[in-house]
């Protein structure tokens, strides 16, 4: 460890595999350092030191024995020198005395008495890059079948892979693919499947009445199980476990990972119901207690009772159906509503799993209070979705993201910026048309070095709601199989190609660390930048926040912290557009139009001069 300032040290040491690693902090007196500090001193002072030398002989000779043979020469011919008679010169010995080799070899075999250690020992868990920075891509295999109106199997998603691949993503993003439950299955528009009574059929967003759950609806995905398996099982009309395999090993063949859904809960139908009532909490009439979220009702889940009495087979079985899943080749989990669920089981299972499988990624998909979304990070979560889908306004992001980049929270909490999902479609997105869905576009790749997108959904921009008021998807895959032009007009697909291709070229978009924003003089307008550590790549980007207007304004930057001075000149690489632009001084005119391309992502290239004359930009 070295000293910076006012008794305050700095020490560093490098991992190189992924795991877990422990360390702590121990402080003693270094007698020996002690020493030679004073004997320095003295000697400039011209003062005797034949007591002194004795005194460090003394000292070395306490090394010895843990030196041990073959590395205790040295150290005996100091203690020689040292003590020896007057005949040997005094500049003979401050030689060996303050000798680095001897310094060296103190600080590695002199006794350490009366140590202070600090207390807990600290950990720091080294992850793989995926959990650092990476494209996810979220999609429903039963929607991938070429033909309207089939059922999408794990062949027809694996057809997709390729085009998946080139628009530069990282991890496809499964919904879970288990049997789905028949009793109370939702149909359309998360309609249920027994009318109340007396009937009172509700009206669609359209005036048309709704109708209940037809035969032939495929129910939510998330309720889990039926008399064909459980968690782990596969949904027939999905295919098979080979095929779910095959899916595996061809995306990560062309450079996709693949992450499977895992939600702890329960169709009515599923083994666990018939085999372990008791994992599951009674009301008082006896019947099993479904999911609610007032006045949400979801009486095709049943939750766990993770305070059950059979608690411990409970956790034994649900780690397990991580372990069968990693025998697999499924090495990324989005775990659906953790902070619901036991933190002791969560610190307990995902210890457990990465003692063995290091190499796993866990995306909390916890949109709660702060505070718990934290907790779940540091039991393990290795990336959390956040707040990202509602911070909209100038302020609201700049204040958020100071947290996460900036305070301490960035130690341990790794956000995942998703602009929608199946469950969120944003007011914003509502009603901002598709410049709106390329402002979160570029906010979500750019802000944060992880991101993803609810697939074709996006590509698309669906953006229409099942109600006023209301962030449901207007007839979601969540209740219904689609049928998905992918290659519609006006599709972002080249659009998302292009910015993921930016961010795997800047390694300053590669990480979560050196976010910095800059002051703009238009509310509308967000300017921010980032920049690797050694300065050699610097990103900035400038986004128009409103959908609808052209905005206009001045971005003033903070040319000291990217090592420019006020009357340079650097150029602006636009890597949306391939244009160049030069700017000089802190204080710069911006124009964005939302039809055209509400952004600016710019690389700086600072201005070099060379011999002759000769000038450049990098």
């Amino acid at each position: 460890m070295q000293p910076v300032v006012n008794d305050r040290w700095r020490g560093s040491f490098s991992v190189e595999a992924l795991g877990s690693y422990h360390y702590t902090i121990e402080a003693w007196v270094d007698h020996f350092r002690t020493w030679r500090h004073d004997l320095e001193k003295k000697f400039k002072a011209g003062q005797d030191l034949s007591v002194e030398l004795l005194a460090g002989a003394e000292l070395i000779g306490q090394a010895i024995p843990q030196a041990g043979h073959g590395r205790d020469a040295d150290l005996q011919t100091a203690v020689r020198m040292l003590s020896g008679k007057s005949q040997i010169p005094i500049s003979a010995k401050m030689s060996v005395a303050l000798s680095p080799t001897i310094a060296e070899l103190m600080e590695r075999f002199a006794p350490r008495r009366q140590t202070t250690t600090y207390t807990p020992e600290l950990r720091v868990t080294v992850d793989p890059p995926l959990a650092r920075f990476g494209a996810w891509y979220e999609m429903f295999p039963r929607s991938c079948a070429l033909e309207p109106g089939k059922h999408g199997t794990f062949k027809d998603c694996e057809a997709l892979l390729p085009r998946i691949a080139d628009m530069g993503f990282d991890i496809l993003y499964l919904p879970p693919v288990h049997p789905i439950g028949q009793a109370h299955r939702k149909g359309k528009n998360n309609t249920p499947s027994i009318l109340p009574s007396p009937p009172r059929p509700s009206l669609s967003p359209e005036g048309e009445r709704e109708s209940p759950a037809a035969a032939d609806d495929p129910g939510s995905p998330w309720a889990i199980g039926s008399s064909e398996g459980g968690h782990k099982s596969i949904y027939r009309e999905l295919g098979t476990l080979e095929d779910f395999r095959s899916l595996v090993e061809s995306a990560r063949k062309i450079g996709l990972e693949t992450a499977l859904d895992i939600a702890f809960q329960c169709s009515p139908d599923h083994p666990y119901v018939r085999e372990h009532p008791e994992w599951f909490r009674k009301r008082p009439d006896g019947s099993i207690q479904y999911a609610e979220n007032p006045p949400k009702k979801y009486q095709d889940i049943y939750p766990l009772n993770f305070e059950t009495e059979d608690w411990a087979a409970l956790w034994t079985e649900l780690k397990s159906i991580f372990e069968f899943w990693i025998e697999h080749g499924v090495k990324i989990f989005r775990v659906d509503n953790p902070h619901t669920k036991s933190f002791l089981f969560w610190e307990w299972c995902i210890s457990e799993l990465k003692e063995k499988h290091p190499e796993l990624i866990f995306l909390s998909e916890a949109f709660t209070r702060p505070k718990v979304m934290y907790r779940l990070a540091k039991l393990g979560f290795t990336q959390s979705y956040n707040y990202f889908p509602w911070r909209n306004a100038k302020w609201e992001l700049t204040q958020y993201f100071t947290e996460l980049a900036q305070s301490g929270v960035r130690e341990y909490f790794r956000p995942n910026l998703w602009p929608n999902t199946p469950d969120i479609l944003p007011q914003y997105l509502q009603f901002g048309g598709r410049p709106a869905f390329i402002v979160r576009l570029m906010l979500a790749a750019t802000l944060g070095a992880s991101y993803g997108i609810y697939g074709p959904a996006f590509e698309l921009c669906e953006h229409v709601a099942r109600e006023p008021g209301s962030e449901e998807y207007l007839n979601s895959e969540k209740y219904e199989i689609r049928h998905w032009n992918r290659d519609a007009p006006g599709n972002l697909n080249d659009l998302i190609k292009r910015v993921n291709r930016i961010r795997r070229d800047n390694p300053a978009l590669q990480s979560d660390e050196r976010l910095q924003f800059h002051e703009t003089d238009n509310e509308n307008l967000i300017a921010y930048s980032k920049q690797t550590a050694a300065a050699n790549n610097i990103v900035l980007v400038v986004v128009n926040l409103d959908p609808h207007h052209v905005q206009r304004g001045w971005v003033r930057l903070d040319l000291e912290s990217w090592g420019l001075k006020p009357t340079d000149t650097y150029q602006l690489h636009e890597l949306l557009t391939e244009a160049r632009y030069f700017w000089s001084g802190a204080r710069n005119y911006v124009e964005l139009n939302p039809q055209f391309v509400p952004a600016h992502i710019f690389a700086i290239r600072r201005h070099v001069r060379r011999e002759h004359d000769f000038d450049y930009f990098m």
